[in-house]
């Protein structure tokens, strides 16, 4: 019941967010991810279901892409929340989306070196998890710098960089403290959801992942 739930949700939310939109151009090139993401997760579902953790990561992941979507990033009201609790000086729900860009992917490239690579959880698995999760960063940078150019000042609300010169090493430093800290957090409860799902093909074995909790 909890995939159903978590696709009817997502498809509804979809839905919501694109009605009257802050910007169009930038609600589509927000939730284009999810709009990919959906139908690949619902067909691979038989064949190669993911686990649960992952299904939690990726829903909440879209949610936060959903959202800024609706708003634009510098404009979602969570954003200005913080900026008034922490007296920040811009809306930060843009690095919000950006330490969740490595949060989630982490876990997902980590799912799929484990299951369809020789590799093991122990440190080459969280240094190549690390790279793929900068390289998703990175390519995400270009696609931002690409809306730019093609876009000029209508892709204003999809960069979201409120004047910030740095904000596109910002952005790829908080993915990489995302993927840093999904991996220390997450890895042994992630260990024991594969173990379940798939204990005989799955590499985990007598390696361990660093730290979590169980889920």
């Amino acid at each position: 019941m909890l995939l159903p739930a978590f696709f009817l949700l997502t498809l509804s939310a979809l839905i919501v967010s694109g009605i009257q939109p802050h910007d169009r151009l930038t609600w589509w090139m927000e939730v284009m991810p999810v709009i990919i993401a959906l139908p690949i997760l619902i067909f691979t579902r038989r064949h190669f279901p993911l686990t649960t953790l992952l299904y939690c990561l990726l829903f909440v992941h879209g949610m936060v892409l959903m959202l800024g979507g609706h708003y634009t990033y510098a404009r979602v009201p969570f954003g200005f929340w913080i900026q008034d609790w922490f007296d920040f000086s811009r809306n930060h729900y843009d690095r919000i989306g950006h330490l969740a860009q490595g949060f989630i992917p982490a876990i997902l490239a980590r799912e799929i070196l484990i299951r369809l690579s020789p590799l093991k959880p122990g440190g080459w698995l969280f240094f190549l998890v690390c790279c793929v999760t900068l390289a998703i960063s990175a390519s995400y940078e270009f696609i931002e710098w690409w809306a730019a150019l093609l876009y000029g000042s209508d892709a204003d609300s999809f960069l979201a960089t409120q004047g910030d010169v740095w904000d596109t090493q910002w952005d790829m430093f908080l993915a990489l403290i995302g993927c840093l800290a999904s991996q220390i957090l997450l890895s042994s409860m992630h260990d024991r959801q594969l173990m379940r799902l798939e204990p005989i093909s799955v590499g985990i074995g007598c390696a361990t992942g660093s730290g979590g909790m169980d889920g």
